[in-house]
């Protein structure tokens, strides 16, 4: 498919209703799927979203983000159900986890798979995966049927946004589309936990705290260090 014109203005599309959410999310994945950038809200503040099988779209998101190619890009699924086409290896002890806390506010960090770009790990070979709990990030992963980019819609190194009027003072015309689902609940981003290792550890703490993780399974006592995603 032909590849979407970055010198459009940005739209926007409510979509904070039932109703507008169907008509808005089945216009994102066509973007999406066309190579383009949607910005769209989650749990914590609004993402910006590139169909993360798409090279092209990826180069395109980091570019628009001014985001470091060494910095890898964390994903979204549309369910548990394709973890094992993205993640390598599912620890058995970090079923507990997905079961306790997906869809929510947990990135994890696995072992990538052949299927995932070298784009999204930075080389590194792993990759950040989340199961999002907002209803209209979820849609647009089942609606485009492909992951999508979760990172954070804002320009590297920005405070991240919790509004559109926000994503659109940092990006301008940058984007293809703006879903506007509101205003987020900001404060923090996802806890990101790296579960390639044993205990695994966390990279950054976020929505959902230690004490609630270390109620599931044992979580390594380094300290918190960057987050990869």
């Amino acid at each position: 498919m032909g590849g979407i014109d970055t010198g459009a203005p940005s739209r926007i599309i409510r979509a904070r209703t039932s109703r507008e959410r169907q008509a808005a999310v089945a216009r994102a994945a066509e973007i999406l799927l066309s190579g383009g950038l949607v910005a769209y809200p989650t749990e914590s503040f609004y993402g910006l979203a590139a169909d993360a099988t798409n090279e092209k779209a990826i180069e395109r998101l980091f570019h628009v983000k001014r985001r470091k190619p060494s910095r890898p890009l964390l994903i979204l699924i549309p369910s548990e159900d394709v973890l094992s086409d993205y993640a390598r290896v599912v620890p058995q002890p970090v079923r507990k986890l997905i079961s306790a806390l997906w869809p929510g506010g947990v990135t994890l960090v696995f072992h990538a798979s052949s299927k995932v770009s070298p784009l999204l790990t930075a080389g590194t070979d792993r990759i950040g995966i989340r199961l999002s709990s907002h209803p209209l990030a979820t849609s647009l992963t089942l609606a485009a049927g492909v992951p999508i980019t979760g990172t954070s819609a804002n320009i590297s190194g920005a405070p991240p946004c919790r509004t559109v009027d926000a994503v659109l003072g940092q990006f301008g015309d940058a984007l293809d589309l703006v879903l506007d689902g509101g205003r987020t609940p900001g404060e923090k981003g996802s806890t990101v936990l790296d579960v390639t290792v044993d205990p695994p550890r966390i990279l950054r703490e976020g929505l959902v705290s230690r004490e609630v993780l270390e109620r599931i399974i044992p979580i390594s006592t380094s300290p918190v260090t960057k987050a990869l995603a």
